[in-house]
């Protein structure tokens, strides 16, 4: 009787540690891919809001340029643009 106990109490024992491997191996897997979703949609958010930042830019100075070749007075155009020109 003894002997089926501690078999009994050995195989809990062995069962709760390789139910806890399989957890924290899951869980980790499952902390990645959501770690990693989080950080490309962050690096895609900033990336998108830096791109349209840089096409701003660009249009300010496409129109400043437009509008020096117009003869504009350059403090006029400072003050639409917000450019140095």
């Amino acid at each position: 009787v003894n002997i089926l106990k501690d078999n009994i109490a050995t195989a809990t024992a062995e069962g709760r540690a390789e139910g806890l491997e399989k957890g924290l191996k899951e869980g980790r897997a499952e902390g990645r891919a959501e770690g990693l979703e989080k950080g490309l949609k962050k690096g895609r958010e900033e990336g998108r809001e830096e791109g349209l930042k840089k096409g701003r830019e660009e249009e300010k100075r496409e129109i400043a340029q437009r509008m020096k070749a117009q003869g504009i007075d350059p403090a006029i155009i400072k003050a639409v643009t917000g450019l140095d020109v």
